[in-house]
């Protein structure tokens, strides 16, 4: 199964800044099995990263975003993941909120969400390091089930 991951941050795309949460959500999603296929990152504008998901949906079974989800002004990648799911995975924007909520009272602040787009499941998450991997560890056991019935490969239910 394929990944992408994409960082949604000026300071990363300006070069100023380390992209030290695409590298946990990379390095997580190789050990739960996938192979990561690209990684890109696009500043915080919401056409840059519709963009950027539509292309990355065509690579990869699994998109994964990182940044760009609180409240902040220029905190649009929910937006432009809205716009181009075509069906909701709200289970699992569920499960990444609670376990954030539970390592801090700022993780109610999270406005990540998630979907599919044709045959891919796309997932955004916190520009934290630290949330990244607490998030991803939370979903990981349902994601490989998911994109299995997603791109209709055999699989058995447990």
């Amino acid at each position: 199964m394929r990944a992408a991951v994409l960082t949604v941050s000026d300071g990363v795309a300006s070069g100023s800044r380390e992209d030290t949460s695409g590298e946990v959500l990379a390095e997580r999603a190789i050990s739960a099995g996938f192979e990561v296929v690209e990684r890109r990152t696009v500043a915080d504008e919401r056409d840059q990263i519709a963009g950027a998901l539509e292309q990355l949906a065509g690579l990869a079974d699994l998109v994964l975003t990182t940044g760009g989800t609180g409240f902040a002004p220029r905190d649009v990648t929910p937006e432009a993941t809205a716009a181009v799911v075509e069906r909701p995975t709200p289970g699992l924007d569920e499960a990444m909120r609670e376990v954030s909520r539970r390592a801090s009272p700022h993780g109610l602040l999270s406005r990540g969400s998630s979907g599919i787009r044709g045959a891919a499941l796309i997932i955004n998450f916190p520009g934290s390091p630290r949330a990244c991997a607490e998030c991803f560890d939370a979903i990981a056991p349902a994601l490989g089930h998911g994109i299995e019935l997603l791109t209709s490969r055999p699989t058995e239910h447990p």
